[in-house]
């Protein structure tokens, strides 16, 4: 087999993990009793979609943002997703190490920037790193929010606890308009 061949394989490999993240369930909700939590992908898709949006308000790169959201959670195929109180009790290895080994058979270049996403956003401070952190707990305190609407009283501690947590100003704007909206606020408007 062809270092190509290998590489393709590699990166293949590491794609297909990568589909357990539609499979796996964010376990910290299962804390708050929630039954049937969102999945650690419908949970990245939203935060770049959200990262997306902030970078745009706050003036940073929309695409970098969307970037460091999509790849924030990855390594959750291989750790599981951790709730906070866990960590007390746990020691893992670092979002870097998990990644290095996931992409360790992908082609280089894969490799290689997929490893600097994930340390960008473990370790940087620019404005995209800031953006994406809170678009990270902005989705965390909305899906708070709509579990909250469905009946889970115990959520109401993530929604505060996350709001708490916002550093940009657009990211408090948009968690103080959501604390007064409901999941289906945005189709009122065409029910009309």
């Amino acid at each position: 087999m062809t270092d190509d061949d290998q590489h393709a394989k590699g990166t293949v490999s590491y794609l297909m993990e990568m589909g357990a993240l539609k499979r796996a369930r964010r376990s910290g909700w299962w804390i708050a009793g929630v039954k049937d939590p969102e999945t650690i992908a419908e949970h990245s898709f939203r935060t770049a979609v959200i990262g997306s949006v902030l970078a745009m308000m706050e003036g940073a790169d929309p695409a970098k943002v969307a970037l460091l959201c999509t790849f924030h959670d990855t390594q959750e195929t291989r750790v599981g997703d951790i709730p906070w109180i866990g960590r007390r009790y746990l020691t893992a290895a670092s979002n870097e190490d998990v990644t290095a080994d996931q992409v360790a058979d992908a082609h280089p270049a894969v490799a290689s920037g997929i490893q600097a996403i994930v340390a960008e956003y473990e370790h940087g401070d620019s404005p995209e790193v800031v953006v994406a952190h809170d678009a990270d707990k902005l989705e965390c305190m909305i899906q708070g929010l709509e579990y909250l609407e469905q009946g889970y009283v115990n959520a109401r501690e993530w929604v505060d606890s996350t709001r708490a947590k916002l550093k940009t100003a657009s990211a408090i704007a948009l968690a103080d308009a959501a604390q007064n909206m409901t999941s289906i606020d945005w189709q009122r408007t065409y029910l009309r």
